[in-house]
């Protein structure tokens, strides 16, 4: 039985783990190994690790890094950023992760899903899309380069192009929702469940166990993953990594049903 994952999304800048807040001002939280210890205490459903240096500075993703975190991990591991071939992905997927996500190389070149699917398996094919909701009309344009490149197209058609090609799972990440703790986008998240059939994993606001209980709610059986929910406490943001108990993720399961 298909069930909703709870999914803490790290951010990993220059080795360290980080936190942003509408992708800007990134504030170093501690190192990256470590929170992966928490989480595999805490029993979490899958980890999702993002470099958000790699495609800004054109490098290629850290392969050493890349393979202690899978050897560390004991959850299902996604892991993003520089990835721009077939060859790369292939590449991580042997070092232990089981699903790479790609974002700015994918739109800039949509062949590339369907190259990395069938290098891979499409179950393994991760699409990441930031967005931005546009000020002056209706609707959300994808913005690539941690938020500083709009592409100008928009998400739900790039999601549905994305699934035809070859995508296993889209990622929807709300950029004006990033670290502010103020609830998810729903009005987001509902249209882009209606618009594709892949999983989805909806990303960007979260700041209680109710709020993933109203994605839940509205959207069925989805991802709902968090940053800063999962490292900051109080309204010091003081760092502390916590998830939801047993009785909790229950009780959000029962919103799916």
């Amino acid at each position: 039985m298909l069930r909703p994952r709870i999914i803490p999304c790290l951010l990993i800048q220059d080795g360290g783990l980080v936190k942003t807040v509408r992708f800007k001002d990134p504030k170093y939280v501690g190192d990256p190994i470590n929170a992966v210890k928490i989480f595999n205490e805490k029993e979490a459903d899958e980890l999702i690790v993002l470099d958000i240096d790699a495609t800004v500075l054109g490098i290629e993703p850290n392969y050493k890094q890349i393979a202690h975190l899978a050897a560390e991990c004991r959850m299902p591991l996604c892991y993003g950023g520089g990835i721009r071939t077939a060859a790369q992905a292939k590449k991580i997927i042997a070092l232990g992760v089981e699903k790479v996500a790609v974002s700015a190389a994918a739109l800039e070149n949509l062949a590339l899903i369907s190259e990395i699917a069938e290098e891979i398996g499409r179950q393994s094919v991760v699409v990441v899309l930031d967005v931005k909701q546009r000020l002056l009309s209706k609707g959300y344009d994808v913005w690539t380069h941690n938020g500083t490149r709009n592409t100008k197209r928009n998400v739900f058609e790039v999601a549905v192009e994305a699934e035809k090609l070859g995508a296993g799972e889209i990622v929807i990440n709300s950029i004006d929702n990033d670290g502010r703790m103020k609830g998810y986008d729903i009005v987001l998240a509902t249209k882009l469940r209606q618009a594709v059939r892949v999983p989805i994993t909806v990303l960007g606001g979260a700041g209680s166990v109710a709020d993933m209980g109203k994605i839940i709610e509205a959207c069925g059986v989805v991802g709902v993953a968090a940053g800063s929910f999962f490292v900051f406490k109080g309204p010091y943001r003081a760092v502390l990594i916590s998830y939801p108990s047993s009785l909790q993720k229950d009780q959000l399961l029962q919103s799916a049903l």
